[in-house]
């Protein structure tokens, strides 16, 4: 067999080299893209940027090309990078009609060899408003506030095994891998009323952030994992479904047994308001959209999008302070001036209320600081653009281009954030006008 392909290519070898000229080709010119600058490379082929982003930094690689080519970069055969923030109304922008490109269905999970579909994973703009409409009031600044006792049972738990496990020890801690436990155990505790574990057993509870990185990097889009999930088969578990699909029945239980015992509305009596129940008020209230797979969908992304984001960010915002003692120390004092002031109350706990920590401008600003340097996402948040075209910035863009801007660009923005936008300097925030603040925002 391998001789015969062998043979055939031998002898067609002009042929073949022709069609992939003209494929080559095809890509270069696609919808007139050739006339934006970017590496040769990656107008034949998208193998450029994939291996850029295999190599983990594809975000210097954004700033870089840039500082090199102005404000519109491409990247690909069929994409475009802007990084002038005029773009981001017209890319993102309510009833634009920018759908979100095929990067986003690959970071589904699976139950059952089925996808589900969340908020930030669907490609489906129909569905994603009615899901969206579904579930607004779970996260409504009521409701979050709500969730805050949560939190901080959490963040107590973990206060109390650093300084059991490292700072009385003087051990060495990962403190970026720490974090995004935390970050897993408080995304469970808001979720399910219940800690994930990997804070009280310290480890890796059933491989998830393992996973994690097995998801987006060949899990999800590999169609042999598919038919292997569906069968209960699949050697990459999907821990963190199995995580929802427990404590969706353990609260079911629990509702019928509230139910069995006279409990009108059974759902707040459990779970303490957390957000399964916000989940399963929904699917009451709408019950033919908002089914159990729904619920259970919600569930995972929760954990998906949330620990993961939340961990970087936590130890972005650590890493800062740690390198600029001096705005560590001026944050300190911000917080001990507020204490003396009675504007923070004075917990065994040392934990800070959310609305306490409105008063307090600097730690919001080394916040935004820590952001604005290392946004989470450092990847283009793709959209197509729509069949007729749209101007972006100035520019037509042919329909069917994907575009996009990459957070790590845009937030060093020299006319937005000031000639220093490599440094991590938090007062930037504080010495502008509401109106300049409000474009940094």
């Amino acid at each position: 067999m391998f001789k015969f392909i062998v043979t055939a290519f031998l002898e067609h070898w002009l042929a073949a080299l022709f069609l992939l000229i003209e494929y080559l080709m095809q890509n270069r010119f696609n919808h007139g893209l050739q006339r934006y600058p970017g590496p040769f490379l990656a107008s034949l082929c998208d193998w450029w940027r994939f291996f850029d982003v295999l190599g983990r930094r594809a975000e210097a690689t954004h700033i870089r090309l840039h500082k090199q080519h102005g404000d519109i970069v491409r990247l690909g055969p069929n994409t475009l990078s802007f990084a002038n923030p005029a773009a981001l109304g017209t890319i993102y922008g309510l009833h634009k009609g920018f759908v979100k490109s095929g990067f986003y269905p690959v970071q589904q999970a699976l139950a059952k060899g089925s996808r589900l579909p969340s908020l930030f994973s669907t490609t489906d703009e129909t569905y994603h408003a009615q899901l969206r409409r579904s579930i607004n009031s779970a996260f409504s600044m009521s409701a979050l506030i709500h969730y805050e006792l949560s939190v901080d049972e959490a963040t107590v738990k973990y206060l109390e095994q650093t300084e059991t496990l490292f700072s009385s020890s003087n051990a060495t801690c990962d403190f970026a891998k720490w974090l995004q436990w935390y970050a897993f155990d408080v995304i469970g505790a808001i979720t399910y009323s219940k800690r994930h574990g990997f804070i009280d057993k310290v480890k890796d509870i059933d491989g998830m952030v393992r996973y994690l990185g097995w998801l987006f990097s060949y899990v999800a889009p590999n169609p042999i994992i598919r038919i292997l999930d569906r069968f209960d088969l699949n050697p990459f578990s999907f821990a963190v479904v199995k995580f929802a699909k427990a404590r969706m029945s353990e609260r079911l239980a629990a509702i019928d047994e509230a139910e069995s015992n006279g409990h009108l509305d059974p759902t707040p009596s459990v779970g303490r308001g957390d957000l399964l129940s916000m989940f399963l008020k929904a699917k009451e209230a709408s019950p033919t959209f908002f089914h159990d797979g729904r619920v259970l969908t919600l569930a995972v992304s929760m954990a998906f999008a949330g620990s993961e984001t939340t961990g970087i960010s936590l130890a972005t915002v650590f890493y800062y302070l740690i390198k600029n003692p001096e705005k560590y120390s001026r944050l300190v004092q911000e917080i001990d001036d507020a204490a003396g002031l009675g504007l923070i109350e004075e917990r065994p706990s040392g934990l800070i209320s959310w609305a306490e920590s409105q008063k307090l401008p600097y730690l919001d600003a080394c916040i935004k600081e820590a952001f604005r340097l290392h946004p989470a996402a450092g990847l283009l948040l793709e959209r197509v653009v729509p069949p007729h075209g749209a101007e972006i910035c100035g520019e037509y863009i042919a329909g069917g281009t994907i575009v996009g801007c990459n957070a790590w660009v845009i937030h060093r923005r020299h006319e937005v954030f000031g000639e220093d936008v490599d440094v991590y300097r938090p007062e930037r925030w504080l010495e502008v006008s509401k109106e300049k603040r409000k474009e940094m925002d």
